[in-house]
């Protein structure tokens, strides 16, 4: 017999994480089979990082808090697998929701494909006493690994049961490495679910006046990638390749980015650049909307350009999202100065011939909670 309702503890951790644990949070809360509950482990404690995003998606106030804080890969990772187990011993969820690939997913997956319920329950495949781990955004590959989230992205797709796909790509992945439509299910991206439903709000924000900026008159630029920033060297020409486009460029600096720029005594010019303090999501949606182009290596970002229609250049030589290379605005163009000097002299073609990836349509939360239930009703 089902539970009068099933508990889903739902993991996050970082500034990525929230834009994706919003829509789902509201999904959970429509489907009254179910008892979601929130999890903030505090990989991202800052405020700037985290608590405004809080705010601003409307996310309720987190149920359980980790506080677990900075540190190396290793140290946080164990933190808060140290801090999620006697979590989840108290909770006996039924599932255990992890988005992304940043520490907390491959963390608190882990943690959970070890626990054993005091009582099984029935799923579709029969009795199980383990929860599901349940992987939002699953199946993404750079095939670069070097890059600590691709490691993160690979070990939990391994040990999860249900894998929420937000492109074919993912899919495709997935079927290489042996998981079958049983476990991999594409339904959407969750982040363009949180864009759509924020875009209207986002175009009241006053962020452009304030930073003295018109629409279509500067480039948005974003760095946190080690790859990008911690070596000096990379750095410098990095940002002298960037400047050397004659554009006017506004600057969100991560904390961490900040430290190294300060470290490696580099100044920027002001008559060219605007470096700002991290934004809130409606702000920085605003920036982006306005964006003659973005120039940036994260990966959520390409996914929000190809959705909004501004292009984008990724300063990494590989991503995780082909689709927005193949069909939305994105180009991939490393860190070489010629390189990017050709992307940049691309956006307007690219601009034209961009339309948005299928499923990337507002409704990938309701998909995913649908699936579930599925699952879990037997």
């Amino acid at each position: 017999m089902a539970p009068m309702s099933w508990r889903i503890l739902c993991v996050a951790g970082a500034r990525p994480n929230f834009m994706k644990i919003a829509p789902l949070l509201r999904a959970f809360a429509r489907d009254s089979r179910f008892e979601a509950r929130l999890v903030h482990t505090g990989q991202h404690y800052d405020d700037k990082l985290s608590k405004v995003f809080f705010e601003e998606l409307a996310i309720p106030r987190p149920d359980i808090e980790l506080e677990v804080g900075s540190g190396t890969h290793a140290q946080q990772t164990a933190e808060i697998m140290k801090r999620f187990e006697p979590v989840i011993e108290r909770e006996q969820p039924h599932g255990v929701l992890v988005v992304g690939d940043v520490n907390s997913t491959i963390g608190c997956a882990i943690v959970a494909a070890k626990l054993f319920r005091t009582e099984p329950f029935m799923t579709r495949a029969g009795m199980r006493q383990r929860p599901l781990i349940i992987h939002v955004e699953a199946g993404l590959r750079s095939n670069d690994a070097d890059m600590p989230e691709e490691i993160n992205r690979v070990l939990t797709d391994s040990i999860s049961d249900l894998l929420f796909v937000s492109e074919p790509a993912g899919m495709q992945n997935l079927a290489r490495e042996g998981v079958g439509e049983d476990r991999a299910i594409f339904v959407g991206n969750v982040m363009i679910d949180t864009l759509l439903a924020a875009r209207d709000r986002a175009k009241t924000s006053t962020i452009l006046d304030t930073l003295g900026l018109s629409d279509g008159g500067y480039g948005l630029v974003t760095l946190h990638r080690p790859s990008n920033v911690d070596d000096v060297v990379a750095l410098r020409g990095l940002l002298d390749s960037l400047d050397g486009l004659g554009l006017r460029l506004v600057f969100p600096v991560h904390p961490r980015t900040r430290a190294r720029i300060a470290a490696a005594n580099l100044t920027l010019d002001p008559a060219r650049w605007q470096l700002i303090e991290p934004l809130g999501y409606m702000d920085f949606i605003r920036l982006q909307s306005s964006a003659r182009v973005v120039l940036t290596d994260s990966g959520g970002i390409q996914e929000e350009t190809t959705v909004l229609g501004v292009p984008c250049i990724t300063l990494r030589d590989n991503t995780e999202r082909p689709i927005t290379c193949d069909q939305g605005t994105n180009q991939l163009a490393g860190t070489r100065r010629e390189a990017i000097v050709a992307a940049y002299g691309r956006i307007d073609e690219i601009r034209r011939a961009a339309r948005v990836p299928d499923r990337w349509d507002g409704k990938s939360a309701d998909r995913i909670v649908a699936s579930i239930g599925d699952v879990l009703g037997g």
